[in-house]
């Protein structure tokens, strides 16, 4: 069970840092793992890539801001790369 939460902290760092590039160095560290076996471990786990699931989370997160109409899509789009 201590890799479940190792793998819930890595996932939480995701989250917290979702608008910068992944530190896949550190995201390795947090689960305990290297880089390229957390990112095959997350493929797995997930059912989608790493990349895949960071561009959905921003992508949700841009609808989200998207529908305060006060708020411009060019704004959203650097915001949110």
């Amino acid at each position: 069970m201590e890799w479940i939460q190792k793998m819930n902290a890595a996932v939480n760092y995701i989250e917290e840092h979702i608008l910068e590039e992944p530190d896949l160095d550190k995201l390795g560290r947090l689960a305990g793992c290297s880089a390229h076996h957390f990112q095959r471990i997350f493929t797995y786990i997930g059912g989608i890539t790493l990349t895949e699931y960071i561009r959905k989370r921003r992508m949700s997160l841009a609808a989200v801001d998207l529908k305060d109409k006060n708020v411009k899509v060019i704004d959203v789009a650097v915001k949110y790369g």
